[in-house]
């Protein structure tokens, strides 16, 4: 939906009356790096062209009213002054999340909203819809209430509705890049800092191809935690050769390569393997784009997905099948999985010209060998939050 088709829709909501006001958060994928980000490393995301549209406008009877477009059977009505002791287990608890930390914080609302949400982000697809609701949602609320903008606050504060209001334990990659997007440029992030910087995405005659496999996602959850604490392992055995070694990811893969024997468990050994060479590919991807090598770049997403395969065993049936056939059309340069791993989706560097093919032959090999039929997105690198004016 654009900004006139938000407004009517709001309209054939809420009714006519004062002004409305339109903002949009997009979704994010993650170019390269993959499980470093909680142990002390680079990732490279993007914001992307498609995310979640809101509709705003102030009532005067102090009521929070949340509606949206793609679930027009779950929508709530909430009194400003309750805000914070309201759960309803549905999308609402995102937007109601970051109202809570901002008046946590001190942004009271000064009146009551009507809000009305739009997305065209697959849920559960990792590619961020709830970072995309969270970052849009406080974006706004400062705004109506001629608030101090600082996105990089915003994000916080969004990871912080998540975690707490939400109770999903998720780190601040997401929505640092919904809110600190740029259009044609990644965003080098140290998550434990926030120390960033843009850095040019200039793809050319190349697009963003993101495949979801549509795989449920069943292991993530336990497997993310073994796989943390396999990594806090290798950390603790490593701690007492290395000063100051605080991150798996502070060694680069030359000291790692020294000093892996005093890693006694094969398994661990590998996972720390990955978390090193996957920040110094971080980093070398950061390179390649500043030089405008999109060849070099798709090189270390291939490598990427290789070890998120056999070094960090995050991949699964469905995911290497979409990379191999993605690998097989002669325009993709480049093809990994992204995200948490286990399903979800792959992330590729196709030519314009063989887009189409790409489409039609990974999506119908794709399914021919997992019996899952897979969506495909096609985009470039977009803005972050802004409002549409």
């Amino acid at each position: 939906m654009n900004q006139e088709q938000m407004k009517q829709a709001f309209t054939d909501k809420y009714g006519a009356g004062s002004a409305i006001r339109v903002f949009h958060a997009p979704g994010r994928v993650n170019l390269i790096g993959e499980h470093i980000d909680y142990n002390g490393g680079y990732v490279l995301p993007a914001a992307l062209e498609f995310g979640t549209a809101l509709a705003v406008r102030a009532n005067t009877d102090g009521m929070i009213r949340l509606a949206s477009v793609n679930f027009p059977e779950l929508e709530g009505e909430f009194e400003v002054d309750s805000i914070g002791s309201d759960h309803t287990g549905e999308w609402m608890d995102y937007p109601l999340g970051v109202m809570t930390v901002l008046k946590q914080k001190g942004t009271l609302l000064s009146s009551g909203y009507d809000l009305l949400f739009f997305g065209n982000i697959p849920n559960g697809s990792g590619l961020s819809s709830s970072a995309s609701i969270e970052v849009v949602t406080g974006y706004a609320m400062l705004s109506m209430e001629q608030g101090h903008i600082d996105t990089v606050e915003i994000a916080v504060l969004s990871q912080k509705a998540e975690n707490e209001f939400v109770g999903v334990n998720c780190g601040i990659m997401d929505q640092f890049a919904v809110a600190n997007g740029l259009k044609d440029h990644a965003i080098l992030l140290m998550c434990d800092t926030l120390e960033y910087k843009h850095v040019p995405f200039r793809t050319g005659q190349y697009r963003i191809v993101i495949g979801n496999t549509n795989k449920r996602r069943g292991l993530v959850d336990s497997k993310y935690n073994e796989r943390r604490s396999q990594c806090e392992a290798a950390l603790s055995a490593l701690q007492p050769h290395v000063e100051n070694l605080n991150y798996l990811a502070q060694l680069t893969p030359q000291q790692f390569d020294l000093l892996q024997v005093q890693i006694e468990d094969a398994i661990v050994r590998d996972r720390a393997r990955h978390v090193v060479e996957e920040n110094a590919r971080v980093l070398a991807s950061t390179q390649a784009l500043q030089e405008d090598d999109l060849q070099r770049f798709g090189e270390l997403m291939n490598a990427s997905h290789e070890s998120l395969r056999d070094l960090y065993e995050v991949s699964c049936e469905e995911l290497d099948v979409m990379v191999e056939e993605a690998r097989r059309i002669s325009g993709t340069i480049g093809s990994r999985m992204t995200g948490a791993g286990f399903g979800g989706c792959t992330v590729s560097l196709v030519h314009e010209d063989s887009v189409e093919t790409f489409l039609q032959e990974v999506g119908a090999a794709y399914e021919e060998r997992t019996g899952l039929k897979a969506d495909f997105y096609v985009c470039s690198a977009g803005d972050g939050v802004t409002e549409w004016k």
